[in-house]
């Protein structure tokens, strides 16, 4: 299940990652990104934030972090997990759809 939060930071990296200047659909040229690179970027910022956690947990175990600097990364990681879940769901839902068309 998608939080609001989570949503809401979606809402806000699609901005940073140049969504609204994707090329035009009659195969152009394109001003900004495609949606693959979207992906791609949505994955490796995903991977980004779990690894800090890691980092923030073994901080913490050794006495170097605050906690609230842990729960802060671990809470950042799931939310982009969930983005990227909510979004490859989307894709296979998409996918079916369109197999399900009459030819």
């Amino acid at each position: 299940m998608i939080t609001a939060l989570a949503a809401a930071k979606a809402y806000a990296n699609s901005g940073a990652m140049g969504v609204g200047s994707v090329g035009s659909i009659g195969g152009g040229q394109k001003n900004g990104l495609d949606f693959g690179d979207i992906l791609k970027s949505a994955m490796t910022d995903a991977t980004k934030a779990s690894k800090v956690a890691e980092h923030k947990i073994a901080d913490q175990v050794a006495g170097k972090a605050e906690l609230v600097d842990v729960v802060t990364a671990i809470s950042s990681a799931e939310a982009s997990l969930e983005t990227v879940m909510s979004v490859r769901d989307q894709v296979i839902s998409a996918y079916q759809e369109i197999m399900r068309m009459p030819i």
